[in-house]
């Protein structure tokens, strides 16, 4: 029998209960509850979230980076770098979001959570290499989604669109070579429709 989800206002009550102290806030927007945490009590407040009695979050839906560094065009300031995860737990029905913040702008890092869910190898073997975010104490961090002679982290918002280098078999060489890139980059503007009920939308 699944259980019945108890309303947002009162899982927010109840994750900031369990963390207390450890948690920087537990906010609720939009019907979602999300926590944001510093990377010093990272580790603890996933393993609390994941064993306390009223939380159960055995299961980590998703794991991803965040570049934060073009929102000072909108007034928002702080570290360049996040972790977001989503947690799901199936026996208690309710679901919450998880942020941290990379300390360090020119090597971001935070701690791994694979040991407490195994299925965070993956995604923050993603992350690391979309974003360069480093996972400590993750056994396996290398790219797992570019090549192994891949530059850069293609997530990044400093990251050219066109790539540093491209690929292409030599066949005097007889082999794959790697050159700069030799595409010219190109500005691309998407047509803005400004019509006030457009498509029935108010």
């Amino acid at each position: 029998m699944t259980a019945i989800a108890i309303h947002p206002e009162v899982l927010r009550d109840v994750v900031a209960a369990a963390l207390g102290d450890k948690a920087r806030s537990v906010s609720l927007a939009l019907g979602e509850v999300t926590v944001e945490v510093s990377a010093a009590q990272y580790v603890e407040v996933m393993q609390i979230l994941r064993e306390a009695p009223d939380c159960q979050f055995e299961l980590l839906m998703d794991l991803c980076g965040v570049d934060y560094s073009t929102y000072a065009e909108i007034g928002r300031e702080g570290p360049r770098f996040a972790v977001v995860s989503h947690l799901l737990s199936i026996s208690r029905n309710q679901r919450v979001r998880v942020r941290v913040f990379c300390a360090d702008d020119d090597f971001p890092c935070v701690a791994s959570v694979s040991s407490i869910w195994s299925g965070a190898n993956w995604f923050e073997r993603e992350a690391f290499d979309l974003y360069g975010i480093i996972f400590d104490g993750h056994d396996d961090l290398r790219r797992i989604l570019t090549d192994y002679g891949f530059i850069g982290h293609p997530f990044r918002k400093d990251f050219p669109l066109s790539g540093h280098v491209e690929m292409r078999y030599d066949a005097e060489q007889q082999r794959v070579v790697y050159q700069p890139v030799t595409i010219e980059p190109r500005e691309i503007t998407p047509r803005i429709i400004r019509e006030d009920n457009y498509g029935g939308l108010h």
